[in-house]
């Protein structure tokens, strides 16, 4: 059966630049390719096709395949990061910096953002307020390893690509029960993208009418020490 808009699939890909791979579902593509990062879960991506939880462009392509189907996808600027917009390229006061600046490295600044340093010229430093594959044409194989159907796998899903981790949970009769582990309130990615799990839970998974978030807290078990119970 085709794929069509709304369905979770579990995704593999691989995304090159100029024949450079700079993103990977793959550990030992990523090895090989001297972009694996330890922190990083490199496995199929489950995405709800058609809301855009990957790039515009490869989430298009996904529509009207079938389970099991491999193959390669090019995508221009406007369905990748868009194309170059000069207006965001700025110049900036070489005396303004805390760190000396240095070409091709990325810097925060305050009500602009970050961006890349492109150019020093004399006293002038030029930065690039523009993702840095803006105005790139980008190539991708992929393959679809399997449908996700399960509300509990779905929702996991979601957690996992927003907030980049796990977490225990339930469904019964509508109710999702989403068990929250020690110290979540302190996960800033969790807590910023929480309302945004939420929202695509009921968005796009019609199954759960209600989610709960659960909180247990269990009393620390005495330690005993040396000569208490003589």
């Amino acid at each position: 059966m085709p794929v069509k808009k709304g369905d979770f699939i579990k995704l593999n890909y691989t995304g090159t630049m100029d024949g450079n791979i700079f993103d990977t579902t793959y550990e030992d593509v990523a090895k090989e390719a001297g972009i694996y990062n330890e922190s990083a879960s490199y496995e199929p991506v489950t995405i709800s096709v058609g809301c855009h939880h990957v790039i515009l462009g490869l989430d298009e392509e996904m529509e009207g395949k079938e389970i099991g189907d491999e193959g390669e996808v090019d995508i221009s600027p406007e369905r990748a990061f868009g194309e170059h917009d000069p207006g965001k390229v700025e110049s900036f006061n070489k005396n303004s910096f805390r760190e000396k600046p240095r070409k091709g490295v990325s810097i925060k600044i305050p009500d602009k953002g970050e961006g890349t340093v492109v150019d020093i010229i004399g006293n002038r430093v030029l930065v690039d307020f523009n993702h840095p594959f803006a105005g790139k044409t980008l190539h991708y194989n992929y393959r679809i390893e399997e449908e996700v159907t399960g509300v509990e796998e779905q929702v996991q899903g979601l957690i996992k690509l927003y907030a980049g981790r796990e977490m225990e949970l339930s469904f019964e009769d509508g109710v999702l029960t989403l068990m929250l582990p020690p110290g979540i309130n302190f996960d800033r990615r969790w807590v910023m993208w929480r309302s945004r799990v939420v929202h695509e839970a009921f968005e796009n998974i019609p199954d759960i009418d209600e989610i709960l978030f659960k909180e247990v807290f269990k009393r620390p078990e005495k330690e005993e020490t040396p000569g208490e119970e003589e």
